[in-house]
């Protein structure tokens, strides 16, 4: 049965969480600005959100939470890929010259591009915190009925945040391209890292 307000209880929590700027937010609009498989690095982001949501609000969620063990690994990987990610997005501000969107490079095949999105959303523990463990356990928490509402709901925010991300910076690519603008998107997303890390290692 489908359920309006839980659905868009899931679709606002889930995108409260997959707005965040991230690793996988950040390939994204890497990938948008230059505008090469675009179309596969988002519907590649969408399906393991699909997959991962599910998964979770089926029951995995509450698993992992039940877990030390589990939530142990998840918090301290997490905070260990934040912190590599964060301090890779800052060391890029000292390279002077050719910006990591890599304007000007050789084309990046599809394989590669597959496997670029697939290593940033699944090594990433952080994307299963989000997607698994949170929106599991508080989509676990409907009765049975409601929980494929608060699942569809979730898995559209993501839908609708990577389409827009993805094929915004497309659009936004000659803007984006500029040294000045990529330079505080990749300072913004350093800072960012930073402090989620710091916030899963210390946060309890």
């Amino acid at each position: 049965m489908f359920t309006p307000q839980v659905f868009l209880s899931g679709l606002g929590l889930g995108a409260s969480l997959i707005m965040a700027i991230g690793a996988q937010n950040a390939h994204v609009l890497r990938v948008g600005v230059r505008r090469q498989h675009v179309a596969l690095t988002v519907a590649t982001c969408v399906v393991i959100d699909v997959l991962l949501i599910g998964a979770g609000v089926a029951g995995m969620g509450v698993l992992i939470q039940s877990s030390p063990l589990l939530m142990g690994a998840a918090r301290w990987g997490g905070a260990a890929f934040l912190l590599w990610y964060g301090l890779r997005s800052w060391a890029a501000l000292l390279r002077p010259g050719a910006l990591p969107a890599g304007e000007g490079g050789a084309p990046v095949s599809a394989r590669n591009a597959l496997l670029s999105v697939l290593a940033m959303s699944l090594l990433n523990p952080h994307v299963y915190l989000d997607a698994v463990v949170l929106l599991g356990a508080i989509g676990g928490n409907y009765p049975a009925h409601e929980r494929p509402s608060f699942a569809v709901g979730a898995m559209t925010a993501s839908l609708i945040w990577f389409t827009a991300l993805g094929f915004g910076a497309s659009r936004l690519s000659d803007l984006l391209r500029r040294p000045l603008a990529w330079k505080c998107i990749e300072a913004l997303t350093g800072a960012i890292m930073l402090a989620l890390a710091a916030a899963l290692a210390f946060g309890g």
